[in-house]
């Protein structure tokens, strides 16, 4: 069964549901790490309010996620590779 909890964004709270302790973990880390980056872009451009700096903390969230798909991905396609040789190497000894 879910359980709700509440997270702070943006100095807003929201209450979610998370499905087990490790969602909920994963929500708050999430949170924290959306708060980190909002407050280091408050930081970096003062005079700025929050509505107009969450677009690019999505969107710096966003490309650090489509980085770390790509690098899996290519991790995966390497695996594979050296998976198909050594089985290759392994049938030339038979």
């Amino acid at each position: 069964m879910a359980q709700k909890i509440t997270i702070r964004l943006a100095g807003k709270d929201y209450i979610l549901s998370a499905d087990s302790p490790e969602s909920e973990r994963r929500i708050r880390l999430a949170a924290e790490a959306v708060n980190s980056r909002l407050a280091s872009y408050m930081a970096a451009f003062p005079g700025r309010n929050e509505n107009d700096l969450m677009p690019f903390v999505a969107l710096n969230e966003c490309i650090a996620r489509l980085s770390v798909e790509e690098g899996k991905k290519a991790l995966e396609d390497e695996a594979a590779k050296l998976l198909e040789d050594t089985l290759s190497y392994l049938d030339s000894k038979k």
